[in-house]
């Protein structure tokens, strides 16, 4: 049975389960170590919600998945050119995982960015290692747009870009 989801702008209160949200799914994922500064990163939610859009997917009245949405320029933003909505930290709560909710969060974000006035397309950046996010990528749309790769600055990790054209 399909689960029906809303798709939101976070509101403070949801701060809290959104911060847990992110941590748990990327520590299960094992992308990092619960000391590795990237963590803190992801856990400052509320910095998050100032500088940039971040959204949560509810369904039964539970937050069960967080995502951070930036435009070129912006302090969260690490590759979206102009014309690009450009989003971060897709995280679904564990306890929610292979239940389709990351494909219907990019669904949304896709349904939502094509009503975003002078936004003709979506990019992400990738981990090299992440191959599951890679299938569900290609398999909405998304195409490898591998002269934008780039590496973590000061470290020997290469990042991957997929970008979904609304025109193309």
């Amino acid at each position: 049975m399909p689960v029906t989801i809303t798709f939101r702008r976070a509101a403070p209160a949801d701060f809290p389960e959104v911060r847990r949200i992110t941590r748990d799914a990327y520590l299960r994922a094992g992308h990092f170590a619960a000391d590795h500064p990237y963590m803190s990163v992801l856990e400052d939610v509320e910095h998050r919600a100032e500088h940039a859009e971040v959204w949560v997917a509810e369904t039964a009245g539970k937050v069960v998945a967080a995502v951070t949405l930036t435009f070129a320029g912006q302090p969260y933003s690490e590759i979206a050119r102009d014309g690009e909505l450009e989003f971060r930290m897709l995280a679904v709560d564990p306890a929610h995982q292979g239940s389709g909710l990351g494909r219907d969060m990019v669904r949304e974000i896709v349904e939502h960015a094509r009503q975003v006035p002078g936004i003709e397309a979506i990019s992400i950046t990738s981990a090299t290692f992440m191959e599951r996010a890679h299938r569900l990528y290609r398999s909405l749309g998304f195409r490898r747009v591998p002269e934008r790769d780039w590496y973590v600055p000061g470290e020997d990790v290469l990042l991957w870009v997929f970008r979904l054209d609304f025109h193309g």
